[in-house]
């Protein structure tokens, strides 16, 4: 009887003694019951990668006139109506010729080469990285929102452009890999193998050198007086969130080296949603001051000169709301203003009747 009464208190303690300790664990890591395992329908939304072998592309097709069409409404602000860019990014065609199809190199990318920039189809090599890229990444202010036919039309438009195809071409996932084999640079990518490997040496030999290093900083690039302010103070033009680097272009070029004088100055911006009355946030959260400062230009004009042209029409609110809406071109100069149908209509209110009352 003793003995067993004394195996029933062991074994309670034995117990008690687990239960306290992993209750101990949880108090230590209060994480522990934290989070879930990822299910499949959400790993599947997100894993939307195309690789270079095609897996991940999805079934459709899209012609170079629907390409064209998708483009100009989307696109052509930021690249040029033919790929050619204009103030914002740097070419997506040019620089390639119907030779660089036939050997898949670019003769433009040669050591001697005086080609005055490389231009996107200069330098890929394969077909995927454009599907992919435009898939997950454009437009810029609405990423994720093309159809799936859009974007192989918005590729095949670049295709066409770069003459690797013609202006009756329909790309889809059953003919991208013959295309492939018109990439202009497809034979352009060198592997190392050795890199891959743990043991695997660098493809270079080079040794340290500390002898005869120069002593003074040569600055050899300049821009010029005219041009360092003429898209606005470049400081202010920064995201918003990390180290901010930007040149305060309202002032004069510094007259010592940058290293002495960069100042690194973190931001951290709240996450909160803006009042509905508040339209300066709303111009934020709807991205509208990628493109327009308050009283200054950056790709389209600022609020301020949008305000003084239109203080005098009649239905001003509603000719605005038309403008941020559906967009439009030749107001401002040449560069359009692309159509926000992102933007809600009480959003695209309450930004017009703000610039109408003078944008302050």
């Amino acid at each position: 009887m003793w003995r067993k009464t004394l195996q029933v208190l062991a074994v309670s303690t034995l117990v008690g003694g687990l239960g306290t300790g992993l209750a101990q664990a949880q108090a230590n890591k209060p994480w522990h019951e934290i989070g879930r395992d990822a299910k499949p329908a959400e790993i599947k939304a997100w894993n939307i990668d195309v690789r270079p072998d095609f897996k991940g592309l999805p079934k459709g097709s899209g012609s170079v006139k629907l390409g064209e069409q998708v483009w100009e409404a989307q696109c052509a602000s930021c690249h040029g109506v033919f790929g050619e860019s204009n103030e914002v990014f740097t070419p997506i065609v040019g620089g390639t010729t119907k030779e660089d199809i036939q050997r898949g190199r670019v003769k433009n990318l040669e050591e001697g080469s005086n080609y005055p920039q490389r231009t996107t189809m200069m330098k890929v090599a394969t077909i995927s990285t454009l599907w992919d890229y435009i898939n997950r990444a454009m437009p810029w202010n609405n990423p994720k929102s093309l159809k799936v036919e859009e974007v192989y039309g918005v590729l095949a438009y670049i295709l066409n452009l770069a003459d690797v195809v013609p202006e009756d071409f329909v790309l889809s996932d059953q003919n991208i890999a013959e295309v492939q084999q018109r990439m202009p640079n497809r034979n352009g990518m060198v592997f190392y193998e050795p890199l891959w490997r743990v043991d695997g040496r660098g493809d270079v030999q080079n040794v340290a050198c500390m002898r005869d290093c120069p002593v003074q900083v040569s600055i050899r690039s300049v821009l010029p007086e005219h041009a360092r302010d003429a898209h606005g103070n470049i400081r202010e033009q920064n995201r918003v969130i990390g180290p901010v680097r930007g040149a305060d272009t309202t002032r004069p070029p510094p007259t010592e080296p940058l290293t002495q004088r960069i100042t690194v100055e973190a931001v951290v911006v709240a996450q909160a949603a803006p009042a509905a009355n508040d339209p300066k946030a709303l111009l934020n959260t709807n991205s509208c001051t990628a493109c327009h400062g308050i009283n200054n230009k950056i790709v389209g004009p600022g609020f301020n000169e949008i305000a003084a042209k239109n203080k005098d029409r009649a239905g001003a609110v509603a000719y605005l709301i038309d403008k941020i809406k559906n967009g439009g071109q030749g107001v401002y100069g040449a560069i359009p203003m692309p159509a926000q149908p992102q933007v809600s209509d009480a959003d695209a209110k309450a930004i017009a009747e703000w610039i109408a009352a003078g944008a302050k």
